[in-house]
């Protein structure tokens, strides 16, 4: 099979599959958790050991910083715009009505997704097997942001399909990153494409430490996602030995 195709259909699963159990039954809070410090083990060390030196191999030092600034300048635009409420423990924020809940969390999934999706097709200018590790490890944490959609909309509504597509539809916006990515990056000068490179890290830094890291430390008594998330970073390595 080819293997952009296999990165796509990886890229979709993360919210099909927890959109799915989202109607069927919610997973305990330690399995979620575990499940989010994982995701983040293995996003900041790709940033890190591979997208940042990729970046400034392309271009330059001062170039990747840009671009990391640049990202993580849009992920934050992006929190205050439409407001992301976390998946933490699938609860209403500010007051906000379950209907608003449920609604916010769909919106701002749609508008994080996309620059996730471009994370992923980040392969296309660099190595096939990079982006099928960034591919794993956003499906991974976006797996409990679509049990924590469909939850709602299924709660609200009864239907599950109806709650079932609308919560898997989140998918498309990393499908329209990937291809953004994939067929616009080779047609570009190599500066730019290191600006971007950098920005896709400095998205997934963000991610990590404003979402995942404080999510999955901070709702736990014990050090099980510290180890989880020891877990993610250390295959990152390994698979870098491959």
């Amino acid at each position: 099979m080819d293997p952009v195709l296999i990165i796509v259909l990886i890229s979709v699963l993360g919210p099909v599959i927890g959109s799915l159990i989202g109607i069927i039954r919610k997973p305990s809070e330690r399995f979620m958790f575990n499940m989010l410090s994982f995701a983040a083990g293995v996003m900041i060390a790709i940033s890190f050991m591979q997208l940042i030196p990729e970046a400034i191999s392309l271009s330059s030092v001062w170039i990747a910083i840009i671009g990391i600034v640049i990202g993580s300048l849009v992920m934050f635009g992006f929190d205050k715009i439409i407001p992301h409420i976390h998946p933490s423990m699938c609860q209403q924020e500010h007051g906000h009505s379950l209907e608003k809940t449920a609604t916010y969390l769909l919106l701002g999934i749609f508008m994080h997704n996309f620059p996730e999706g471009m994370a992923i097709g980040i392969g296309s200018v660099s190595v096939m097997k990079l982006s099928l590790i960034v591919a794993i490890a956003i499906a991974i944490q976006n797996i409990p942001e679509g049990i924590c959609t469909s939850a709602p909309y299924y709660y609200i509504t009864k239907k599950r399909l109806r709650a079932f597509l609308l919560s898997s539809s989140t998918a498309i916006p990393i499908l329209v990153g990937f291809a953004f990515t994939y067929y616009l990056f080779p047609n570009i000068p190599l500066e730019l494409v290191g600006m971007m490179i950098g920005a896709v890290a400095g998205v997934m830094i963000y991610i990590s430490a404003d979402e995942l890291i404080p999510i999955s430390c901070c709702k736990m008594t014990n050090h099980h996602t510290i180890f989880s998330f020891m877990i993610g970073a250390i295959l990152v390595v390994m698979l870098g030995l491959l």
